[in-house]
């Protein structure tokens, strides 16, 4: 069995979001999170009924910019994480000059099939699923006074 065997099977298309929500700020840290799962698609193979399983095992961020961040998770949001804006994640990028870019990830799955046996056997190779059209506005900022400093408010605006 090869991945060509398996050309009508298809995992369905990641999500993309960032954090914050469309902008960023030069210099400082975007969010990217990207979700996918585990997915099972039943069909015929051959003339074989047969189920097909992907699973996602990497996430490649397309930051629209020329440059690539590769993870193994599709990230995770700040606040679950417990951290303040701004701050680096495994999926996080930091801009180096205004402009409108745009970011998109591939999802790599690896793809393993049963026969019907409940034995799942891996198929060599990646499936890739693409999802496009995030754009990201950075924009510069500019100090101003806060209420706290980061000292008192670690989770505070730019700390």
């Amino acid at each position: 069995m090869t991945l060509a065997d398996l050309a009508s099977f298809r995992p369905a298309q990641p999500t993309l979001a960032g954090e914050p929500a469309g902008f960023g700020v030069v210099g400082m840290p975007t969010n990217l999170l990207a979700s996918a799962s585990e997915q099972l698609i039943p069909g015929t193979v051959l003339g074989w009924d047969v189920t097909v399983r992907f699973v996602p095992v990497a996430y490649v961020f397309g930051n629209g910019d020329g440059t690539t961040t590769r993870a193994t998770t599709g990230g995770t949001s700040w606040a679950a994480l417990g951290q303040g804006q701004f701050t680096p994640t495994a999926t996080s990028h930091a801009y180096r000059a205004r402009g409108t870019y745009p970011v998109s990830v591939t999802v790599e799955y690896e793809a393993s099939v049963d026969f019907g046996s409940g034995t799942w056997r891996p198929v060599p190779g990646v499936v890739r699923a693409q999802a496009a059209g995030y754009g990201v506005r950075v924009v510069e900022v500019r100090t101003a006074l806060v209420d706290r400093t980061c000292v008192e408010d670690p989770t505070g605006p730019g700390c």
